[in-house]
């Protein structure tokens, strides 16, 4: 089996290495960003690739990016996730990928080196290794809708949003300043778990769930 790795941490990105050597299985990358994770399923097209969710430059959601990428670039690329938190944002899209092995494993939880192995090669295989705890909160999370948190003001705001006014227009339309604006937009945007650095990436995001109500 030939594995592509992508994790910053030197210490457990070398670990994973030696787990997976001990194991018989080659490593053909190890790579520390998403970008040359791409790259690198692109060159040597592995049997699997394994992925840290939180990786540079904002180490938020750049591992479950560049992994729907590669599977873009390589169709049915088996990907195991690894992460210590529940991305809900990118996670259901990779889940729901359709043909190829998938995994989504919180490193907390993978404390068993003979079942992390197991994941391993399930995945490789075309399987699920899917950690429980991270079907427990995605479940959670679709069961609350997030458009109920908002208050009447942020609603107001996102239906605004919806129909194209800038932030300018907003508080011109709803006689408050710039900047209450901005905050009621922040706000909307925690709510929804819209954490990505890229603020007109959330903007069309957060439109998209108020548009998919």
């Amino acid at each position: 089996m030939r594995v592509v790795v992508a994790e910053d941490a030197v210490l457990l990105r070398e670990g994973i290495q030696r787990l997976l050597a001990d194991d018989g299985v080659e490593t053909v990358a190890a790579v520390d960003n998403g970008d040359d994770l791409v790259t690198a399923v692109g060159e040597h097209r592995p049997d699997l690739a394994i992925v840290d969710v939180r990786m540079p430059p904002t180490f938020t959601d750049e591992g479950l990016r560049a992994s729907l990428e590669a599977r873009r670039l390589v169709p049915g690329l088996p990907v195991l996730v690894l992460s210590q938190y529940v991305e809900e944002t990118y996670a259901v899209e990779l889940l729901s990928g359709g043909a190829g092995g998938v995994g989504y494993l919180l490193k907390e939880r993978v404390a068993d080196v003979a079942e992390f192995l197991d994941a391993v090669r399930r995945v490789a295989a075309g399987g699920t290794a899917i950690d429980p705890e991270v079907i427990s909160q995605l479940m959670a999370r679709r069961r609350r809708d997030p458009l109920q948190e908002l208050t009447p003001r942020e609603s107001e705001v996102l239906g605004l949003m919806a129909q194209g006014l800038t932030n300018s227009a907003i508080a011109t339309r709803l006689v408050v300043s710039h900047g209450a604006v901005e905050k009621h937009i922040g706000n909307i945007f925690a709510k929804l778990g819209l954490d990505v650095s890229d603020t007109e990436h959330r903007r069309v995001r957060a439109v998209l769930t108020y548009l998919g109500r």
